[in-house]
C-alpha cells in the first residue's frame, strides 16, 4: 500500500497533530536522492542559514590554533592537536558539528575515523573549513546548517521545532530544499528527489508531494 502524499502545509499540520511528546520535539525533514553516495561525483553535502533557525542548540567544537577568537565567538569547545589526540584516546564527540581553521587538516585526518562515520569531519565544501572562525561559528549559533546526504543516499535535517507556526517551518523547509536542489551532482541523470518525509522526534513519517 502506497504512503499517503501530502501537500508541504499539510504535511506539517499533520506532523504537529501525530507528535505525541512530552517536550518541544524537533521537526525532521528525510530526503531521499537518486544519487549513488558510493560513487565520488555524487556526493552531496552543504551548507545553509536556515531563516528561522532549527530551534536546537547546536554544540560547536573548533580545530584551531586561534584559540581565543574562537572562544570569544562563543565555541563550545576549542583546542589544537590537543583536541585531536584527547577525542582519539576517548573516541568521544559531545559536539553537533565542528569547524577547523585550514592549518588543523593535516592533524585532524588522525581523527578522520572518529568523526568520519559521524559526518563531523570538517570539509571546505560545506564551509566547515574556514580561516574567519569567529564568523562560522556565530552563522552556526543563529541557525545556519551543514547538511550531508548518508551512506543510504538520505539527508536528516532539522527544520525546526514542533512549536514553530507553520509559516516558519514552511519558509525553514523552502530554504533548504533550494539549498538541496543548488547541491545536485552533475553525475545525477535521473529523478534526483525520489521522495520526502516530514516527522517529528519519535512521530510517524509524512510523505511530502515533491
Amino acid at each position: 500500500m502506497e504512503p499517503k502524499v501530502y501537500p508541504l502545509e499539510e504535511a506539517i499540520k499533520q506532523v504537529k497533530k501525530a507528535s505525541k511528546e512530552k517536550f518541544d520535539a524537533s521537526v525532521e525533514a528525510h530526503f531521499r536522492l537518486g544519487i549513488n553516495p558510493s560513487e565520488s561525483d555524487q556526493q552531496v553535502r552543504g551548507s545553509v542559514a536556515l531563516p528561522h533557525g532549527t530551534g536546537k542548540t547546536i554544540r560547536v567544537a573548533v580545530f584551531t590554533t586561534k584559540v581565543k577568537e574562537a572562544k570569544e565567538a562563543g565555541t563550545d569547545l576549542v583546542g589544537g592537536k590537543e583536541l585531536v589526540d584527547k577525542i582519539l584516546k576517548s573516541g568521544k564527540c559531545d559536539f553537533d558539528i565542528a569547524l577547523a581553521t585550514p592549518d588543523m587538516m593535516k592533524d585532524l585526518a588522525k581523527a578522520g575515523k572518529v568523526l568520519g562515520p559521524r559526518g563531523l569531519m570538517p570539509n571546505p565544501k560545506d564551509g566547515t573549513v574556514t580561516q574567519d572562525i569567529a564568523k562560522a561559528v556565530t552563522e552556526l549559533k543563529k541557525g545556519k546548517a551543514a547538511f550531508r546526504a548518508d551512506a543510504y543516499g538520505i539527508i536528516h535535517q532539522v527544520i525546526g521545532k514542533i512549536s514553530f507556526s507553520d509559516k516558519k517551518l514552511i519558509e525553514n523547509f523552502g530554504t533548504l530544499y533550494e539549498a538541496i536542489i543548488k547541491a545536485r551532482p552533475k553525475g545525477v541523470k535521473g529523478e534526483y528527489i525520489e521522495n520526502i518525509t516530514l516527522a517529528s522526534t519519535m512521530g510517524p513519517g509524512m510523505r511530502v508531494k515533491v
